[in-house]
Formats: C-alpha cells, sequence, structure tokens
C-alpha cells in the first residue's frame, strides 16, 4: 500500500477542508522552472520510464551517487532499465528526504501507481510506466494539460530566438518566455533584447546571485531600471555555491548535482540594491530567494523595508528554493513570513524543475501550506473564518501570482 492517501500531509480537520475546498482544484501557474520550450513545442513523447523520471534530474542524481550507485549508471551510457533499477534500489533508503514524496506522487499520479518503488518490483513499475507512455495522453503537451497548468514561464538565454515560444501561442497553457542574463556578461545590445523579449509576452527575468560584490550590484541596478520600464517582476535567486566538484565539472558541465549552499552575508548588499532602485523611483516588482536558510529572517524582513502601493506585495520572499525544496523549509520560509510580513499576498510555489512530472509539487506544497494553516486555526490562534481562509489559501495557491505578475 503507498502512502498517498486523501490525508497524506494533512494532519488535522481543518486542513482537509482548507486543501479540498479550496486548494485542490486550483490551476497551476508555474512562475520559474526549466522545461524545454523545445520539448513542449514538439510535443515530446517519452521513450520509457528512465526518461521521463532521470532524465536531467540532477536532485536524483545526487541521491543515487549517495547510495554508491556508479556514475556510468547515473549520466552515463549504461542500460536504461539499469539506471532506473539503480534509481529503485536508493529510493527505500530515502526516508525523509522529499524525493520520496515526490516520486510517491508523481507515480500515483500520473500512473495510478500506489506500489512504493524499490528494487522488488522496479520491474513491474517500470512495465506499468512503459506500456502507458506509448499512450499520447502522456506527451509533453498532454502532461501540463493534464496537471492543470495555465502558466509556464521558462528561463531563457537572453540571445534565444524564442522560435519555440512562437509555435506555442496557440497551446491552452501560456508558455511565457523570463529573461536570464550572465551578470558576468552584460552586452551593449541587453536592452534590445528585453524589447525583444517584451515583444514575446515575458513579465519577468531571473537571477543567479552567488556574490554580491559592487559590480554586480552595479550591473543589477542598471537591470532593475530597465525591468522596471517595462513592469516585470525581478527575480534573485541568492546563495548557491556551483561546481564545487572540479573534475566532474570539466567531464559534464553544470547543473549535474554538484552545487551546495554558500554562505556569505547578504544583509548590506541586497539592500544597496534595493535602495539605490528605490531612491531613483525606479525598483520593480521583486522577489527574493534565498538558499541558506540562516538568511530567512534578512529577506522576510528586508521586503518590509521597500513595500508600496498600489501593488500588494510588491516585494516577495520567494518559495523554499532548491535545498529547501522540502517540508521543513516550506514551513520554515511559511512561519518567517508569516512572523514577519503579510502572508495572505505570498505569491506561493513554483517547480524550478526540469521535469514534466514535477506538478505535483504544487500539490505537495499546497497540503504543506493547508496543515499549517489549519494547525494555527485548531490552536485558537486564528479564527474558523473561513471565508478569509478560502481567500488566503486561494491566494497563496494561484490568485496573488495570477495578479501579480498579470499574465
Amino acid at each position: 500500500m503507498g502512502i498517498i492517501t486523501d490525508t497524506f500531509m494533512l494532519k488535522n480537520k481543518t486542513a482537509e477542508r482548507l486543501y479540498f475546498e479550496y486548494a485542490k482544484d486550483m490551476p497551476i501557474i508555474d512562475y520559474h522552472c526549466h522545461l524545454s520550450p523545445k520539448m513542449i513545442a514538439e510535443d515530446y513523447h517519452f521513450k520509457n520510464a528512465y526518461d521521463l523520471f532521470l532524465g536531467g534530474d540532477h536532485y536524483k542524481w545526487r541521491q543515487m551517487r549517495s547510495n554508491g550507485i556508479d556514475e556510468n549508471m547515473i549520466t552515463g551510457d549504461g542500460d536504461e532499465y539499469e539506471k532506473w533499477l539503480g534509481f529503485a534500489r536508493t529510493m527505500p533508503l530515502l526516508i525523509g528526504n522529499p524525493l520520496y514524496h515526490w516520486t510517491a506522487l508523481e507515480l500515483k499520479r500520473y500512473f495510478d501507481i500506489d506500489l512504493p518503488l524499490n528494487e522488488k518490483n522496479a520491474k513491474e513499475i517500470w512495465d506499468i510506466c512503459n506500456e502507458k507512455l506509448k499512450d499520447d495522453s502522456f506527451s509533453a503537451k498532454n502532461l501540463i494539460r493534464r496537471s492543470n497548468v495555465e502558466v509556464i514561464c521558462t528561463t531563457d538565454n537572453p540571445y534565444d530566438d524564442l522560435r519555440y515560444h512562437e509555435q506555442l501561442k496557440d497551446f491552452g497553457t501560456k508558455v511565457i518566455p523570463a529573461f536570464r542574463p550572465d551578470l558576468t556578461d552584460i552586452k551593449s545590445d541587453i536592452t534590445l533584447r528585453m524589447d525583444y523579449f517584451n515583444d514575446h509576452g515575458c513579465k519577468l527575468s531571473d537571477h543567479a546571485i552567488d556574490e554580491l560584490n559592487d559590480d554586480v550590484i552595479e550591473k543589477m541596478v542598471f537591470l532593475g531600471r530597465e525591468y522596471a520600464k517595462r513592469g516585470w517582476a525581478m527575480q534573485l535567486h541568492i546563495g548557491a555555491m556551483r561546481n564545487n566538484n572540479t573534475r566532474m565539472f570539466e567531464k559534464m558541465g553544470a547543473d549535474t548535482g554538484f552545487d551546495s549552499v554558500n554562505d556569505f552575508e547578504i544583509a548590506k548588499g541586497i539592500s544597496k540594491l534595493l535602495d539605490t532602485l528605490e531612491k531613483e523611483d525606479v525598483l520593480p516588482k521583486t522577489i527574493l530567494y534565498c538558499l541558506n536558510p540562516k538568511d530567512n529572517y534578512v529577506l522576510g524582513t528586508m521586503i518590509g523595508n521597500f513595500q508600496k502601493g498600489p501593488t500588494p506585495g510588491k516585494l516577495q520572499f520567494g518559495s523554499g528554493w532548491w535545498f529547501n525544496d522540502n517540508r521543513d523549509g516550506m514551513e520554515e520560509q511559511l512561519k518567517a513570513l508569516a512572523n514577519l510580513g503579510c502572508l495572505g499576498k505570498f505569491i506561493g510555489m513554483l517547480t524550478d524543475s526540469r521535469s514534466f512530472v514535477s506538478y505535483p509539487r504544487h500539490e505537495y506544497f499546497r497540503r504543506i501550506l493547508c496543515n499549517l494553516l489549519g494547525k494555527w486555526v485548531e490552536a485558537g490562534e486564528y479564527p474558523t473564518d473561513y471565508e478569509a481562509l478560502k481567500g488566503i489559501v486561494e491566494g497563496i495557491s494561484y490568485r496573488n501570482a495570477k495578479e501579480y505578475f498579470v499574465f
């Protein structure tokens, strides 16, 4: 028997009501992800369970390495079923890891499989998935449709021609580019590229802030002014230490599972950046994410310094990101924001994923959110005012992001 029951992660009756009446059926706005627009436009059909579940997913690769799986059977040219088997051998060891829950949700929601993946049933689940993957309902576009996704914001190089986004204009889900420049290489024609992205519906940018020196701040001030002109939101993902393993980076490149949490100080630099833009009255809508949870209260308080109407929650403390994308990380981000700011105007969850079956992570987040709110209500810390609670839950699940980005 699997763990994905109706009450999974919901530990009180109020949580159940909040989830099933207000959160469960809300559409998804995935305003930051790494899905391939090419795969969507070409309606990619997945070859097998390895291709769907493990191809390109460095979260899973890291844990397979931790279990001693040979790299050839993770990212190398080993047999794809043997790679799947290596993942199945790893799964029972991941107690407490969000991958265990995510994988169970993916198998249940897309394949109606209740079995907990392990070495004994790996072949059975492999065969069930592969047989179902032959059906067109498991193509890239149809997986998105089945997941109730209203908007997808991909992450795109400023010099991408966006031809796949053009091909997707008539796809029922909006697939919109997000502007992701490399701060080490800001070119003279960067504003022309912003105009090009703007013409293709772009509403937000994204930046990896792996250090906060004066040069980075100066470049971000320039970019922030331009984003404000276009009404874009600016996302700052702060605090990754990337490509730590030199030998594996030289062999495999970036985004292959060798990144970790950095611990540099961020408060003064972020304050200087935001204040410089605010002094000119050109601070765009801004979403701040921290990879190091030590910085939750830094960002939770920093956003309060620069809030400004008429935009509710103009400055946002972003959802638990990457290594915080788990129950504890999500709860700590939600509690920090509740303690320090206006939780009811939070724009909620995003997948930050390359996987076409990652959308149950929104369900995971919504269950955690409803459980936390239900706990507070049943402890007598908030009234049983379901009209107000409905607004909070539906807002965080969907409506706040829709209104914030004006897609």
